[in-house]
């Protein structure tokens, strides 16, 4: 008996050593995606004009890192203190702890590298080498062509310093130690033709990252098999909303959609004759930044269709919103 006993300590032991080992690793060698690079972005006009397409459109950066009024459908940005962070996403919208978006304006980021923006928006490490939680979907930035990224960047050093000092994010644990695994080196792709419009559409679906809210999730992961058929559900105050499908299904996603149907979607935000209504305590909202997205250009909106219409059908019929 006391040879078993002497046993199972061992065994037990064994255990918190590789244990401890491996939380060691996670958190003295990771992330490693290398230093970040030696970098200076040259801001032409053409580059800061592309990288606030970007920025406000299709990455939308401006839209988690400004203020949102959610008391409107959407929670378009105010406008007011633009890049300034500050938006919180934490456990009440369902997210492993609370995390804040940082103030991307020069007030912000002036002491940062162009190199080290670089390695934040493309792999998930900051300026001191710690990960990012990917709110920031920079696994998605991280295929962009390295020339669109250079072009974000020349955009974010234009806006208006605001003075604004945000607090470190606070992950749950044990997300607070697997953070560090988190990050991945980049593996830049490159800006298709224009002419060739299937390929412009899935780099512009791959950069704003549409996979990560259309598809279903368990614990933090993709479903495997669940890309772009919807079923993420987002806790708002009012009740619970589900992302939706927007695989080529004809009786649950967008097969049956035109392409003008699909276009439309987006511009009706546009049109000068929209306005965004006021939603109650009780009223369905959405996460989706609608105001944002009606800026991408129409022959974009028109690529990305054409690519989503390639794409494996999901029969997975979504409901849209549930009350609290």
């Amino acid at each position: 008996m006391k040879k078993l006993f002497k046993v199972i300590g061992i065994i037990i032991l064994l255990f918190v050593v590789v244990a401890v080992a491996a939380a060691s690793y996670v958190t003295l060698a990771l992330p490693n995606v290398g230093d970040a690079p030696e970098l200076t972005v040259e801001r032409t006009p053409a580059r800061v004009e592309r990288g606030k397409y970007l920025a406000n459109h299709v990455t939308v950066c401006m839209d988690c890192h400004s203020t949102r009024d959610w008391n409107l459908f959407a929670g378009p940005i105010t406008g007011v203190d633009m890049g300034s962070g500050g938006e919180i996403f934490d456990q009440k919208l369902g997210f492993p702890g609370k995390f804040i978006s940082k103030n991307i304006t020069p007030y912000g980021i002036g002491s940062w590298t162009d190199g080290e923006l670089f390695r934040a928006i493309t792999t998930g490490v900051n300026k001191d080498g710690k990960a990012l939680f990917p709110v920031m979907p920079y696994h998605a930035y991280g295929k962009m062509a390295p020339e669109d990224v250079h072009s974000i960047i020349a955009y974010l050093r234009t806006l208006s310093p605001v003075k604004k000092d945000i607090p470190a994010s606070e992950p749950d644990f044990p997300v607070s130690i697997l953070i560090n695994t988190m990050p991945a080196k980049a593996a830049p792709g490159k800006r298709p033709s224009e002419d060739n419009i299937l390929a412009t559409g899935e780099y512009l679906v791959t950069s704003a990252s549409c996979v990560d809210c259309h598809s279903k999730r368990e614990k933090g992961n993709i479903v495997p098999g669940s890309e772009f058929g919807g079923g993420q559900e987002f806790k708002l105050p009012s009740g619970t909303v589900t992302s939706q499908n927007i695989s080529p299904d004809v009786k649950t996603g967008i097969g049956s959609w035109s392409e003008e149907a699909f276009v439309k979607r987006f511009k009706i935000y546009k049109d000068s004759n929209y306005v965004t209504p006021k939603v109650g305590p009780k009223d369905m909202n959405t996460v989706m930044p609608w105001a944002m997205y009606s800026g991408i250009e129409e022959k974009d909106l028109r690529a990305m269709y054409a690519y989503l219409r390639t794409l494996e059908p999901k029969n997975n019929m979504v409901t849209k919103f549930v009350p609290n």
